[in-house]
């Protein structure tokens, strides 16, 4: 893996957040508000949850943007991990009581627009503080935005039994400039807990067709790029979209094995699940 973030990949991130956001205006747009997307948040919780995200992300690029209206949040962020995030995106919901989806679709909007000005002409590898007390680079930023699009995206279609195909470029960015972003940058403690720490080594590279492989390894309970002649233990062959949403508990892992869409294979594949314990999105 290169040291920075290309120019290139840099322009990929900003514009899938642009054409993705407009996707899912769209969507939300002809949704009843009241359907169930997920089994505890309608179509209009979920999009009040992507504005609070859109929203806290252009407070972390401008800091002259008005904040979210949470009491003590900035010392809330550093203790949150993949395991408590769903108690912390609750708190969010419950502060942010706006539930109408005009109101909400105008807001994100209008602050996607505002985080891709504050990205112009800054450095792509230039990082931010994060959950947990990770270290993000604004490309990862903007790619963890697109995924949650397309991950709640995939919820709210789902639910109203509308189309939501998944760009394999755009969902490949989850891992190629967030994850692996974290990873360079320092995690904190966004990955506590999990698998617990062991002197075996462990090296899985991730492989698709729109993206450079991503090789990583665990070892004694940490998570660093693997050397470049390192053999992989397992390898991991998949369509971004499908490995995103396994990821993050929409298709199980069976599933996304037996259509093909995750390849699982290596020297030592056994190894993986312990890998998966500790290298976790919330699920």
């Amino acid at each position: 893996m290169a040291a920075t973030v290309s120019e290139e990949q840099w322009r990929v991130a900003r514009t899938a957040l642009a054409d993705q956001t407009d996707r899912f205006v769209d969507l939300v747009r002809a949704a009843p508000r009241q359907v169930m997307a997920t089994a505890h948040w309608s179509v209009a919780d979920t999009l009040a949850h992507v504005v609070s995200l859109a929203w806290y992300y252009v407070c972390l690029v401008d800091r002259e943007h008005p904040a979210l209206p949470v009491p003590g949040l900035g010392g809330q962020l550093p203790d949150v991990t993949v395991d408590t995030v769903a108690d912390f995106n609750d708190v969010l919901l419950r502060h942010l009581t706006e539930r109408d989806p005009e109101v909400l679709l105008d807001r994100l909007q209008a602050d996607v627009k505002q985080l891709l000005v504050a990205c112009e002409g800054r450095r792509p590898d230039e990082t931010v503080p994060w959950l947990g007390g990770a270290r993000v680079p604004l490309a990862g930023l903007c790619a963890h935005l697109v995924n949650e699009l397309l991950i709640h995206g995939h919820d709210v279609a789902r639910a109203t039994g509308r189309p939501w195909p998944i760009p394999g470029r755009d969902a490949a960015l989850f891992l190629e400039l967030f994850l692996a972003g974290v990873v360079r940058h320092g995690y904190g403690r966004l990955i506590d807990g999990g698998a617990p720490p062991s002197e075996r080594p462990i090296v899985v590279e991730f492989r698709s067709a729109y993206a450079a492989p991503v090789r990583l390894l665990l070892h004694r309970g940490r998570v660093s790029f693997a050397e470049p002649g390192a053999r992989p233990d397992a390898r991991i062959d998949h369509d971004p979209g499908t490995l995103n949403l396994m990821m993050f508990g929409r298709v199980s892992r069976a599933r996304a094995v037996l259509t093909g869409k995750v390849r699982i294979r290596g020297r030592r594949p056994w190894l993986l699940p312990a890998f998966l314990r500790k290298f976790r999105t919330p699920s």
